[in-house]
Formats: structure tokens, C-alpha cells, sequence
């Protein structure tokens, strides 16, 4: 990811200088940024440019980043999305590329001030960190007046870290400080604002460096941004061919895709969050090189927008994942749609078939999550239908078949390297009563704990079957309309049939009359006499085949066949006489092109709240959350072992209510899965570049991290330790002896130690009345193989100078200037723990 700077001594003398790797994600407030983020997908290149906009960065300098901008882009071949981010307010893409967040720095270029370089320890600074998933760090000012208590704060005392947090900060805010150890040569300590009795060495340190204790403010609340601002769009339409460049709307939510006019640009406006630029590839330069302006005026300005509202520009055919789901449909020509299938415009729907490897499934999960197939669905399956709140196992002749005024489970078992995984599939009939609708979660929640809830939860509304689910019954699943006891079986029925294989076919029950046809399909017409078999003109020879095998599962009587065109009279009399149906080219989603979106997902203020974790990877997976993967034909929920029972109860209608506020007007039937931290199916775990099965069990919790951070006493000693290495320099002199002396009654429990060497001086434990053995009566031996008296927790104390340094390959002062976690991990190395 390339990172460039704009660095603008004069307006007139402007210049573009590279910022090296080492301070990615660190802005100075006073300069403007370009970054260019490249990924390659497939065997093509996508790319996104933002320009970044300091809080003191000047027009002058703002106006040159958007220029630069533009030539960049022409110079990818106008493909690139442009971004305009500022200072406060960048993007969750933004946001998403400085994993470890992002630093404002005081000054910039044009103030005359240097770059502070990150690693030096002649720093006094205050930094405070805030965001609950994307962590961002600002300098404020060395005061308690700074404080807050809802996020944490960082003081910078060159080579010591204190970091503050405070009581109602978020996990992520406390988390993320805790790695900034410049390099490794700076050391952290960690202060609990709710328990600062507990760390009275560092607050002392603070209270020199920023006065008296004061009362520290309450928190400052996050901006959350209404859910329903974000569904508010409208399009506008750019246009000069009257001359003069005019901004109109033309449309509100839900959006069409065919409002976009190549000859023309558009600007999309999201309730005032996000502005989109989108240009025609036939457009004028006039209108691509305005457009930019037009949005800043005709709704920036005119609607008293803030000037931090994020603006992307898009070019026709290269539209962002998160441009394209603003429309309610997004279509491309000739893309691979589904499983195995290609469509293409002008034809009705011409098939290409690709070969299914279930062998890929497992071995290459990527594939597994495009497919949405774990396996080809030949493991167990069982099903139970529920009757009286209670389930009641289906006859196994009847499995595959699925009626609209019911519910039931299926219960998918399958082995991966010998150990079992489980799917729980809970179908829901349209016409379901309430009551069968909750007593098959109910129902599901019972099971599931019978199997330690490792099941994977799929909730499946009628109509919306996932492809496994149609696998596991290969290509004989028939969905009725409705049945019951009072129900009066119809003598004429009308069945859908869609599918070309058996890993994605099945049979839908419809309204029995010539309308519910549709010419690129296979139809199944079920009489009291016979059974037509109707094959529409757009349907494949696989799809044929499919309609005969389901044909014989709805009715025994004699099959009919008939081409569309030919049919009989009798045909059209059992449908009520000929009307007119579907028969144009079937247009497809580009389903398989949007980009999966993750989102932490929240209702504990009482609304809805989404927030989207870009670029993510399994490290944004929050053990403690409930996190939402939009693939958009699916939505996964992934619960976190850390997450509360409130958040696991409510986690499904979290997910209904994020697709009930899609600003695209999404479906909100879309099946919903919900998957367990440690049981990740493949077909979640390939939406994540490099999935570690094994991560979580060897993480570091926040706990585990401030523990091998060490406490204030050990810091502040090596601290003293770094000092007196500083002191070795100095010429031998009783000053010298006097300063080593104080700071070694200061840490406690230390004395010196002088050898041959005048200019040794250390901090070392008090060897002086240890006797001294050879390396190999020490080295890699039992406690009781060890020599009299020698503490075999201290074995190190018991080596010479020489051999000290020889076998643990530093100086003994070196050795106890390391925090104690590091000391015992060197010692167990060398055979000394």
C-alpha cells in the first residue's frame, strides 16, 4: 500500500515526497495525504486513492491533493475510486488500512516543524486513543483537564509508556496502547482509572509530569450515526447539455441500476454521511471535472452539510462494493452467477456448466465460501417436523418434501479429519403459525445445546433454500404451498421447477394459471387425468433432465411432455385459459462481485447500530461481540465466546434489523446463519484471507498482556537500570558513586557490583557473598543435582562474569534491565529456569 505525502512549503512550489512504511498511519494535522491502496483480484487490479485533509491544512494544499488525485487516476486508466477523507472523520476503508489505528500529530511542513521521529525518548506528549474497532490516536494538551473516562489516554515519557485507562473505555481502546512499545525499546505500564490505588508508582509519575490529580470528566459519547439517515438516498442527475451545468434529482430509495446514464454524472446522496460521484463513461470532461464542485455546492453547502462529509467519486464500471449496494440490483454481463451457471445478455438464459469438486471444499475454503457448500451434502441428515411445539421425526419416504403451513429442522452432520461438524437448518413455511415459528427456535436452541452448540444455525425462510440445503436431498426437494388437516388437496397443481444439477435444484408449489410461466424454466402441471411436463424455450438439456427426475416425485401418472408453443388446449383450460407470462431474457445479479461486508453490529443504546470493520481479517473478529459477514444472498452472525447472553439471544434480530435499514431495500427473508467462535464452517472461514483454525487458542488476552507488561515498581527499576547504562560513559568519580548509590536505594533491594572493569557499573542483585561454579554444574540441572546451597530459581547469580555472558549471550546488565517475563523466557532457553 504505497503512502504518499503532499507536502506544500508554498502553494506554488508544490511537490509530492513518499512516506517511508515505519509511519504508516501517522498524520500531521498540518499536511494533506494522498494513499493509494492496490489489490489484485484475480488476475486484474483494483485500486482506491484518498486524499487526506489535516484540520489545519490549507485550501491551497486541499485543492493540490484533489488535483493529484485526478492525475493518479488517469494515470491507472481511470479506474480507480477517489475518496476525500478529513481529519476526524475518515472512512471505515480508510480506517481499515492502519490495523494498529491511526496518530494525528501536532504541526506540519508548512508550520516549520520537523518530523518527530517515533523511537526517539526525548518525548513529552499526552496522546488520547478513542474508537471502539477502528482505534485512533490525537495529541492533546499535558493536562488532567484532557481526561475523560470513557476512552484511554497515553503519557510519553520517551523511554516509559503510562498508559491510563479509563473505567468505562472499550476493550479495543485498552487492547490496541498496549503494543506501542516504540519498537520494543520503550516500556509499558498500565494504570485502571477505576483502581489507581493499585499503580501508586505511576501515578506519581503523572502527577509530575501533569500536576495534581484533578477530577476527570465522564465520558464523551461516540457519534453514532442513525441507521435511517444512512437509508436515505437520493440521486441527482449532472448534466451541461443545456449549456450550463444543472443538478437535478431524479430518484429516491430504492435505487434501479438503469437510472445511470453513461452520457451523464450522478451524484448519490446517503442522508448526508456519504456522497457519491458516479461518471459516465460517455460523459463530458466538463461534467467529470466539475462534478466535484457541484457535489461541494448543490449539497454540501446548500443542505449545511459539514465540510468532513466523506465524498467518493466512481467511474462507470469500476464501482465500489459499497456503491453498489446502495441499488436495490446490480447487474454485469457475462459474470459467473451461482453455481456453474454464466448468463449472458441476448439470450434467455444460455448455461455454462462448471464441474463441482467437493475434494475443494475443505482444502480450499475460498472456493467453499464462493459455492456456499461445506460438502456436496451426502453426510447425515435428519428431520423432524413440528407438531404441537414438539418435533416429530418425517418418515424417511417424505424427506425432501416440505409444506408451506409448517416448520421443521434439519439436522446436517458431516467429518472433516475425523472430527464431526454440525448444521442445524430451521425451515419456516409462509404460512407457519406464530406460535411454529417460536417453537422451532425453540426447538433449534434445545438441540443445538445437545450438541455442545457447535451447530452452525441457518434460519431458512420458504423460497430462499440455501444450495446445501437443496443438496443434501439431491435435486428431489418439492416445496408444497400448503397442507393440513383441513386441507382439501386441489386437483390442479402447478409446480416450479429451478435447477440444473442435483446440487441446486427444487420443485415450488405456485398459483396454478398461465401467468405464474415463465419461458426460461421447467414447469410441472399436475391433473386428476395427467402431468405436463412444460419446457420453456430459455431452459437447458440439465434443467429438462432435472424436471423429469422431480416430475415423477409429484405425480405417478402418466408424464406429457410439451415445448413451449406446442401446447394442447387441455393445457391451457387446467390454468384458466392462456394469459400472458414471463418471457424476456432473465437478468442476473452480479451477486458474485459485491464484496463481502463485515459489520460489529449493536442495539444496547437502545437502536440499531452498525459499524463496518473494512479490509477485515480474523483479527477483527471480536471474541467479546457479535459480528454480522454481509455476502448479500446471506448474512452470517459470528458469536464470540465473550459475547453476553442479551447479545446472543437478540443476535438474529439484530441481523433482520440490518437488513430491514439497508439502504438498497434489501430482502428481508435473506437467509441468516449463525456461526459459533471455534465451529467456522468453510464456507464462512474462506471469506478470510489466511484463516488460523488455531488463533484463538493461542491469543493474548488484555489480562494476559498487561500482566507481561510488568507493574510501575519494575518499570520505574528498569528504568533506573537504562539510566545508569547511560552513566558507564561518565569518568569513574565519587558524583558517579553518589547518584548510583541514591538510585539503587530508590528501586530497593539492589546494590552495586564492580569488577576488573573501572567503568562497570550496574544494578544488579547482590552477588557479592555467592560463591561462583562452572557453566555445566549449573546449566540444564535438576534442583537436587544442583550444588549446596545454589537457589535454583536464581542460577544465573551463581556464573561468573565471563560465563554469565557467555551462556546467556548478554551482559548481566543487559539481562536485568529485561522485564521479568523476558528474563525467565531467556533463562528457560539456556537451561537456567
Amino acid at each position: 500500500m504505497p503512502l504518499i505525502r503532499a507536502l506544500f512549503p508554498h502553494a506554488q512550489n508544490m511537490e509530492l515526497v513518499a512516506c517511508p512504511p515505519k509511519t504508516y498511519g501517522q498524520f500531521y494535522e498540518g499536511d494533506s495525504y494522498i494513499v493509494l491502496y492496490t489489490q489484485k483480484i484475480s488476475s486484474s487490479f483494483t485500486y482506491d486513492i484518498h486524499f487526506w485533509l489535516g484540520n489545519s491544512t490549507s485550501v491551497d494544499e486541499q485543492g493540490a491533493a484533489a488535483i493529484y488525485t485526478t492525475m493518479m487516476d488517469e494515470h491507472l486508466g481511470g479506474v480507480a475510486v477517489q475518496h476525500r477523507e478529513t481529519q476526524g472523520y475518515e472512512s471505515p476503508t480508510f480506517q481499515g488500512y492502519f490495523k494498529n489505528g491511526i496518530i494525528y500529530k501536532k504541526g506540519g511542513v508548512a508550520s516549520g516543524m520537523k518530523q518527530v521521529e517515533t523511537n526517539t525518548y526525548n518525548v513529552r506528549r499526552l496522546l488520547h486513543v478513542k474508537g471502539k474497532k477502528h482505534v485512533v490516536a490525537g495529541e492533546v494538551d499535558m493536562s488532567w483537564n484532557s481526561f475523560n473516562k470513557g476512552d484511554v489516554f497515553l503519557l510519553d515519557l520517551g523511554n516509559l509508556i503510562i498508559q491510563w485507562n479509563g473505567p468505562k473505555s472499550s476493550y479495543t481502546e485498552r487492547l490496541k496502547p498496549c503494543s506501542i512499545k516504540r519498537g520494543g525499546r520503550a516500556q509499558v505500564t498500565i494504570v485502571e482509572g477505576d483502581d489507581e490505588e493499585s499503580s501508586k508508582e505511576a501515578m506519581n509519575l503523572m502527577k509530575q509530569a501533569l500536576g495534581e490529580r484533578r477530577e476527570i470528566k465522564d465520558s464523551i459519547p461516540d457519534e453514532v450515526v442513525d441507521e435511517k439517515l444512512k437509508s436515505s438516498i437520493k440521486l441527482f442527475h449532472v448534466s451541461d447539455s443545456s449549456g450550463s451545468l444543472v443538478v437535478q434529482e431524479v430518484a429516491v430509495k430504492p435505487l434501479a441500476q438503469d437510472l445511470l446514464n453513461p452520457e451523464d454524472c450522478f451524484l448519490l446522496d446517503q442522508g448526508g454521511i456519504r456522497i457519491f460521484i458516479w461518471k459516465g463513461r460517455k460523459s463530458s470532461k466538463r461534467e467529470r471535472t466539475e462534478s466535484l464542485n457541484m457535489a461541494e455546492v448543490s449539497q454540501t453547502h446548500a443542505k449545511g452539510y459539514p465540510p468532513s462529509v466523506y465524498v467518493e467519486t466512481v467511474n462507470d464500471g469500476s464501482e465500489s462494493s459499497v456503491f453498489k449496494q446502495l441499488f436495490s440490483k446490480w447487474t454485469v454481463k457475462g459474470q459467473t452467477v451461482g453455481l456453474g451457471t454464466t448468463h449472458s445478455a441476448g439470450k434467455i438464459a444460455k448455461v455454462e456448466q462448471i464441474k463441482f469438486d467437493v475434494n475443494s471444499m475443505h482444502a480450499r475454503p475460498d472456493i467453499a465460501a464462493q459455492q456456499k457448500m461445506v460438502d456436496d451434502g451426502s453426510g447425515e441428515a435428519e428431520t423432524w417436523r413440528i407438531e404441537n411445539s414438539e418435533l416429530v421425526p418425517v418418515d424417511r419416504k417424505w424427506l425432501g418434501h416440505f409444506y408451506g403451513s409448517d416448520c421443521y429442522l434439519i439436522l446436517y452432520t458431516y467429518q472433516v479429519s475425523g472430527k464431526m461438524h454440525y448444521i442445524l437448518y430451521m425451515w419456516q413455511g409462509r404460512h407457519a403459525s406464530t406460535s411454529e415459528l417460536a417453537a422451532c427456535a425453540y426447538q433449534a436452541v434445545i438441540l443445538d445445546q445437545k450438541y455442545n452448540g457447535e451447530a452452525m444455525q441457518v434460519r431458512v425462510p420458504m423460497g430462499k433454500e440455501p444450495l446445501h440445503l437443496m443438496a443434501i436431498f439431491k435435486g428431489k426437494m418439492v416445496i408444497y404451498e400448503v397442507e393440513d388437516s383441513t386441507y382439501v388437496q386441489p386437483a390442479v397443481r402447478l409446480f416450479h421447477v429451478q435447477g440444473s444439477n442435483e446440487f441446486n435444484t427444487r420443485a415450488i408449489e405456485v398459483v396454478p394459471r398461465s401467468s405464474s410461466l415463465n419461458s426460461n424454466d421447467v414447469f410441472v402441471l399436475s391433473t386428476a387425468t395427467c402431468c405436463y411436463l412444460w419446457y420453456g424455450k430459455g431452459c437447458s438439456g440439465d434443467e429438462r433432465e432435472m424436471g423429469k427426475s422431480l416430475a415423477d416425485i409429484i405425480s405417478k401418472r402418466e408424464k406429457q411432455v410439451i415445448a413451449e408453443g406446442q401446447e394442447p388446449a387441455d393445457f391451457w383450460v387446467n390454468l384458466g385459459g392462456k394469459s400472458q407470462y414471463a418471457s424476456g431474457k432473465r437478468l442476473h445479479e452480479d451477486n458474485s462481485q459485491i464484496t463481502p461486508r463485515m459489520f460489529e453490529c449493536s442495539n444496547k443504546t437502545g437502536r440499531f447500530v452498525a459499524t463496518e470493520i473494512s479490509n477485515f481479517n480474523q483479527d477483527d473478529l471480536d471474541e467479546n461481540d457479535v459480528m454480522l459477514l454481509d455476502i448479500w444472498d446471506q448474512v452470517f452472525l459470528w458469536i464470540g465466546r465473550g459475547a453476553n447472553d442479551t447479545e446472543k439471544k437478540e443476535a438474529v434480530v439484530t441481523a433482520q434489523e440490518y437488513l430491514k435499514t439497508h439502504p438498497a431495500g434489501r430482502d428481508p427473508d435473506t437467509p441468516i446463519l449463525v456461526v459459533k467462535q471455534g465451529f467456522e464452517p468453510p464456507t464462512f472461514t474462506g471469506w478470510f484471507h489466511a484463516w488460523d483454525p488455531h488463533m484463538w487458542s493461542v491469543s493474548t488476552s488484555y489480562q494476559e498482556l498487561k500482566s507481561e507488561l510488568g507493574d510501575a515498581t519494575d518499570i520505574i527499576k528498569i528504568t533506573v537500570v537504562r539510566f545508569i547504562l547511560h552513566l558507564k560513559e561518565w569518568p569513574k568519580t565519587d558524583l558517579q558513586c553518589t547518584i548510583v548509590s541514591l538510585l539503587q536505594m530508590w528501586s530497593g533491594n539492589y546494590c552495586s557490583q564492580t569488577n576488573n572493569s573501572s567503568n562497570s557499573v550496574g544494578l544488579l542483585p547482590s552477588t557479592t557473598n555467592l560463591p561462583i561454579y562452572p557453566a555445566e554444574d549449573l546449566v540444564n540441572r535438576l534442583a537436587e543435582d544442583l550444588p549446596k546451597g545454589v537457589d535454583p530459581a536464581k542460577k544465573e547469580e551463581y556464573l561468573s562474569e565471563e560465563e554469565f555472558n557467555l551462556v546467556l549471550g548478554i551482559s548481566r546488565l543487559e539481562f536485568y534491565s529485561m522485564p521479568l517475563w523476558k528474563q525467565q523466557n531467556l533463562k528457560k532457553d539456556k537451561g537456567l529456569f
